[in-house]
C-alpha cells in the first residue's frame, strides 16, 4: 500500500479534511467524526485522517471512563458483527477492513474489535494501517502481553524492527522467566542492528543472514560487557584481527568504530567509518550520521578539555566551530539525500536556530511528513511563524500537533506550553489559563508553569477584587 498524502487527494476530499480537523479544533468531536469516515471512503490510504479519525475515537471513548465491563458489553454488541466480518476476510479483505472500522466505532480500545481489524488491514495489504491504529490505542495496552505481541509482530512483517524490539522488551519486563519473550528480543534486536547497519539486502540469502545476526548478538554482548580500557583494548585488537581475516564483513567494521568511539580516539573512529564506506563500495546515510556523530563527539571532548583548563577563547573558538560544523553538515547531507526527511528536519532545526525562519519554515513543511517527526516540525513551524508575529497561523500548527499526541509527554507538554504562550499574545488569557493547567495538573515543574498559574490567579483575584 502506498500511503497518500494531504497534497495528492483531491481539493473536494481535501476541503472536507480540514473542515473535520476545524471542527475536532473546536471540540464538535461527532461532526468531526463523521466528516472524517467520508474522507476515509474516498481515499482509504490517506492515513493522516484515519489517524485522526481513531485519536478523536479514543479521547472519546476514554472521557467516558472505560473500563472491563464497557469492553464486554461492546463485545457482545459487535458479535455478530464481528463473526459476519469475519467470514468476508479471505473473499473481500477491504469489505472486512470497512466492517472492522464500524466495530471500532462501538468501541476503539477493545482488543478482540482490534485484532480483527489487524487482520484485515494485513489482508486488504495495509499492514501500516494496522499499525497506525496500534500505535496510538498502546497507551491502553501497556501492560497487555498478547497486545504487544501483535504490534510486534507487525512491524517485523514491515521490516520495522526498532518497534519490534521496543514492544518485546516491555514483553521481557512483565514476564523476565519467559524464554521465548527474552529470544523475541534478541532477534528483534539482531534485525534492528543488521537494518541500521544496511544488512537486511534482498540479495543477501539466508544463511549470510542468519551469520550476521549471530555476529551482532555477539558483538553486541562483547561490547556491553566492556568495563575499563584494558578491556576496550583487547576488543580492538580482536576485531582489527577479524577485519585482516574478513576484509569485507561490514560487522566487524562497524564493532571497531564504536569501540574507538568508547576508548575516545575519534579520528581512528572516522577512519573506521571511512573504511566500511570503501569495503561497501557505496554511500550509506547511516554511516555518515554516525561519522557526523563522532565528530560531534570530538567537538564535545575538547570543549570539555578547553573547561578544564579555563580558557575562555579555546572554549568559544570551539563551540563556533561545532556550531557551523552542524550548519553545514545538515545542508550537506540534504543535498546529498534530498528525500531523507529526517536530514530535512535537522535542516529546518539548524535555520530555526539561526532565525532564518523562511528557510526553517520550508524544511519543516516537508520534514512533517515523516511520522516520527510530523509532531515536532509542526511544533517548530509554530515556533517559526511565532518568530514573524503571525500567531494565527503558528496556533494552527499547534492545534494539528495537539490532536495527534494522545499522551502528555515532553512533546506534547512543549505544545500545550507554546499554544498557552499565543493565547496570552492573543488576548485569550482564559484559553491560556486552561492551557497552562493542562500541564500544571501533570507537571508542576514544567518550566515556570508554577509562575504562571500563580500568576493569572492573582491577575483574576485582582480584576474581581
Amino acid at each position: 500500500m502506498e500511503e497518500v498524502t494531504l497534497d495528492q487527494i483531491p481539493r473536494k476530499t481535501r476541503d472536507l479534511y480540514e473542515k473535520a480537523m476545524a471542527a475536532l479544533e473546536r471540540g464538535n468531536a461527532s461532526y468531526a467524526l463523521d466528516m472524517l469516515k467520508q474522507v476515509m471512503v474516498v481515499e482509504p490510504n490517506f492515513l493522516l485522517a484515519r489517524k485522526n479519525l481513531r485519536i478523536a475515537q479514543v479521547k472519546a471513548m476514554m472521557a467516558k471512563k472505560p473500563n472491563a465491563m464497557t469492553h464486554q458489553m461492546a463485545s457482545l454488541k459487535g458479535m455478530f458483527a464481528l463473526m459476519s466480518a469475519q467470514g468476508k476476510l479471505k473473499k473481500n479483505p477491504q469489505a472486512a477492513l470497512e466492517a472492522a472500522e464500524k466495530l471500532l466505532e462501538i468501541d476503539p480500545l477493545n482488543l478482540p474489535f482490534l485484532k480483527f481489524f489487524a487482520q484485515a488491514a494485513e489482508a486488504a495489504d495495509m499492514p501500516q494501517v494496522a499499525i497506525q491504529t496500534l500505535e496510538i490505542t498502546r497507551p491502553y495496552f501497556l501492560k497487555n502481553v498478547e497486545f504487544l505481541r501483535l504490534l510486534a509482530r507487525l512491524y517485523i512483517a514491515t521490516n520495522q524492527p526498532g518497534g519490534a524490539k521496543d514492544c518485546y522488551a516491555a514483553v521481557a519486563e512483565l514476564l523476565p522467566d519467559d524464554q521465548l519473550a527474552i529470544k523475541n528480543l534478541k532477534d528483534a534486536a539482531a534485525l534492528d542492528t543488521m537494518k541500521i547497519g544496511g544488512w537486511d539486502d534482498t540479495k543477501t540469502d539466508f544463511r549470510s543472514k542468519l551469520k550476521n545476526k549471530k555476529e551482532a548478538i555477539l558483538l553486541e554482548q562483547q561490547a556491553k560487557s566492556v568495563k575499563g580500557a584494558t578491556d576496550v583494548d583487547t576488543l580492538i585488537t580482536a576485531r582489527l584481527q577479524d577485519i585482516e581475516r574478513e576484509p569485507q564483513n561490514m560487522n566487524f567494521r562497524r564493532a571497531l568504530a564504536d569501540l574507538y568511539v568508547r576508548a575516545e580516539r575519534y579520528d581512528e573512529a572516522l577512519e573506521a567509518l571511512n573504511e566500511a564506506t570503501k569495503a561497501a563500495g557505496r554511500s550509506d546515510p547511516q554511516l555518515e550520521r554516525t561519522a557526523s556523530q563522532i565528530k560531534v563527539h570530538k567537538f564535545d571532548a575538547a570543549i570539555a578539555a578547553a573547561k578544564e583548563a579555563g580558557n575562555e577563547e579555546d572554549i568559544q573558538k570551539i563551540e563556533k566551530e561545532k556550531t557551523d560544523f552542524l550548519y553545514q553538515e545538515a545542508q550537506e547531507m540534504v543535498k546529498r539525500y534530498p528525500n531523507d526527511l529526517q536530514f530535512r528536519y535537522e535542516l529546518g532545526y539548524q535555520f530555526y536556530l539561526r532565525q532564518q525562519y523562511n528557510e526553517a519554515i520550508e524544511e519543516f513543511q516537508l520534514a512533517q511528513r515523516n511520522p516520527q517527526r510530523r509532531t515536532r516540525a509542526l511544533y517548530y513551524l509554530a515556533l517559526c511563524f511565532t518568530a514573524k508575529d503571525q500567531y494565527d497561523i503558528a496556533f494552527e500548527q499547534l492545534q494539528k500537533a495537539a490532536a495527534e499526541l494522545t499522551l502528555m509527554d515532553e512533546t506534547k507538554k512543549d505544545v500545550v506550553y507554546q499554544m498557552g504562550v499565543l493565547a496570552e499574545k492573543m488576548g485569550r488569557d482564559d484559553d491560556a489559563l486552561g492551557f497552562f493547567k493542562e500541564i500544571y495538573g501533570v507537571d508542576i515543574k514544567y518550566r515556570d508553569i508554577s509562575d504562571r498559574i500563580e500568576n493569572a490567579y492573582k491577575k483574576k483575584s485582582e480584576s474581581t477584587a
